[in-house]
């Protein structure tokens, strides 16, 4: 890694030094989506690799994000190594595939390439590229609290008469949750132009007046080709190169004429909007499309108690635990909170980020981190009692029945210990896929789903199997995000395919499947009813007896909605809380699911909704915020 290191500093020298008397001409590459278990993505990345090595005057390369398909270390390894074929630099950036499905928990990103974003000079340009976020949950991009502290750092550096280009794989626009947040931390210096992709094909955009494009995927239909693109006597020109036509046949690579160009100024042209202020705490544009803050003076019941900003995002749920609120952000530090005021208690640093809810148990805390270790920490000052060592990242959440832990991990193997030693009890091998759940666990079994399309149940005494249920086609359909639960000998769960299923608990046997589910869902606290969020607007109850008799569906008016945040009751059951990946809470009655009250928290995804005693909540938000709420 260090040698990497410090080739390429070398190389980005040697391009500045050799930048301001050269034009400069790269080729940019998005999407590939490469996948070990295909070859037409491999076979159409390596004749552009193969046809950009045979042009001496393209000087690097940039790829645009969604470099893999599913973003496995296995995916990302050969990813590399074909990159490592180009006879000349290259950068790159995350995408979503690369970073919602990764096993590493984004973590192989980072240590295969070396950064999670970019900054070089040539031809007089600042290129800049960072990650789009949002890591390890399916919700709109979010552009990371770690990147944007980063970008605001270098941004503030840039001499103004330099003109900057940033890439980022999503389009600077509604499509990524805090895009005026960016918008206006590269406003600070002389941005010029924001490239992208995500859409697979050539776009000129424009975002708060920013001129913008998108970039093709290399094979488009049966056309397979690339952009490349000249910086010369301050103007920026993009065309495609063509090796395969749209009739698939192979052709004598040939350039299409421009399609985008423009001539880059050496002043900047943009200032930053209107700053936050107490009725609009993120800035929010005038025209932003989501539920704003102004709702919560609709509904002035909810109030909040107390509101902590974290200085990273957060991937996992907020837990309440006596006088302590536990959390993990990911940056990797397990933080503590006092539930009375939320100030900080006590942190411990793990080596990963950290994706995994802490589970606590009398005075044990319990969590998984991307570093590859099931850590165990004191409740009351966060020092570590012990360490598990697994053979990949732990994503999941632990579930704690009895005071054994029940976690899955990335290695295929799912694990229960001992809370109060660490001693393996037992472990289950060959699992499919990777999990990123938390088991249903009591006395008969342990339940949970993997990425690769099956849900498990094991006996919690011996981690012998019980039966696997399975469903057939994509595996972005796996039951892998979904929280199980459990009524009336029956297993509840929801996938991506957007259906409900109940199966027998003690075989598996599949009992009735409605349409409309997604992966939130929650049991009413008597056992009698499910509540399902579906993708489009809508919430269902249905019995937990009988043949799914569905009780109610009402539209709260949240819109398209992909959460995978499970919805949540009150103690008393009257009341259900239903996340959003908009940063918005909508409380509906739970016997006929009209609305109670809406209220905006954040921006971004809520990671997790804690019902509490005396009308409380405990709420935190994928952008930073663990907030105590009263209604």
């Amino acid at each position: 890694m260090k040698r990497f290191v410090v080739l390429f500093l070398a190389v980005i020298a040697v391009i500045s030094a050799q930048a301001q008397t050269t034009p400069v001409k790269f080729a940019y590459l998005s999407d590939i989506h490469i996948t070990l278990n295909g070859t037409s993505h491999i076979d159409n990345l390596k004749r552009c690799i193969a046809d950009i090595n045979a042009q001496p005057d393209i000087q690097f390369t940039v790829f645009g994000g969604d470099l893999t398909d599913f973003g496995t270390d296995e995916e990302f390894a050969f990813t590399q190594e074909m990159f490592d074929e180009l006879a000349h630099p290259y950068w790159v950036v995350a995408g979503n595939h690369d970073a919602k499905w990764s096993e590493s928990g984004c973590n192989s990103f980072a240590k295969i390439f070396g950064y999670e974003h970019f900054e070089f000079d040539a031809g007089g340009i600042k290129f800049l590229g960072c990650n789009c976020g949002p890591n390890m949950r399916m919700a709109p991009a979010l552009i990371p609290h770690e990147s944007l502290s980063w970008l605001d750092s270098v941004a503030r550096t840039i001499p103004s008469e330099q003109p900057v280009i940033l890439v980022n794989h999503y389009p600077q626009d509604t499509s990524v949750l805090n895009y005026f947040q960016l918008m206006n931390t590269v406003k600070q210096c002389n941005i010029q132009l924001l490239i992208g992709g995500h859409w697979h094909q050539n776009r000129v955009l424009e975002y708060e007046g920013v001129p913008g494009i998108l970039g093709r995927s290399p094979d488009r239909g049966k056309e397979v080709g690339y952009n490349i693109i000249d910086i010369s006597d301050g103007v920026f020109s993009v065309h495609e190169r063509i090796l395969v036509d749209a009739d698939g046949q192979t052709v004598t690579p040939f350039e299409r004429k421009p399609w985008y160009s423009q001539h880059l100024s050496t002043s900047p042209q943009y200032v930053p909007d209107k700053a936050a202020g107490r009725d609009n705490p993120y800035g929010l544009p005038g025209d932003y499309p989501f539920l704003k803050f102004d709702v919560n003076r609709e509904y002035p019941q909810v109030t909040e108690i107390w509101r902590s900003q974290d200085e990273g995002d957060i991937g996992c749920g907020a837990v309440k635990a006596g006088r302590f609120v536990v959390y993990a952000n990911e940056t990797g530090v397990v933080k503590a909170l006092d539930a009375d005021t939320g100030r900080e208690r006590w942190r411990f640093a793990t080596e990963g980020k950290v994706f995994s809810t802490p589970a606590v148990w009398k005075k044990y805390v319990v969590i998984g981190s991307t570093d590859g270790y099931i850590y165990c920490l004191s409740l009351r000052n966060g020092k570590l009692r012990w360490r598990h060592r697994c053979e990949k990242s732990v994503l999941a959440t632990p579930a704690i029945h009895r005071g054994i832990a029940y976690v899955g991990s990335s290695d295929h193997v799912f694990r229960a210990l001992k809370v109060r030693s660490g001693r393996l009890v037992w472990k289950h091998e060959g699992i499919a896929g990777f999990v990123e759940c938390r088991p249903f666990v009591d006395d008969e079994q342990v339940v949970f789903g993997d990425w690769a399309n099956t849900l498990y149940s094991l006996d919690p005494r011996t981690g012998e199997r019980q039966w696997v249920w399975n469903v057939k086609g994509s595996r972005m359909f796996s039951p892998a995000a979904v929280y199980p639960v459990k009524a009336h000998g029956r297993i509840f769960f929801v996938t991506p395919e957007r259906k409900t299923y109940a199966v027998d608990a003690a075989t598996g046997k599949q009992l009735w499947v409605a349409a409309g589910g997604r992966e939130s869902i929650a049991i009413s606290p008597d056992g009698e009813t499910i509540y399902v969020k579906t993708m489009f607007d809508s919430v269902q109850a249905y019995a937990t007896t009988g043949e799914g008799e569905k009780r109610w569906e009402v539209r709260p008016g949240f819109g398209y909605e992909i959460a995978p945040t499970p919805c949540a009751c009150s103690p008393d059951g009257q009341l259900l809380f239903v996340p959003t990946d908009k940063g918005n809470i909508f409380c509906l009655r739970a016997d006929n699911g009209a609305l109670v009250w809406k209220h905006k928290i954040s921006v971004a995804l809520l990671n997790n909704i804690v019902p509490l005693p005396d009308n409380q909540l405990l709420v935190a938000t994928m952008d930073g915020v663990v907030t105590l709420l009263h209604y």
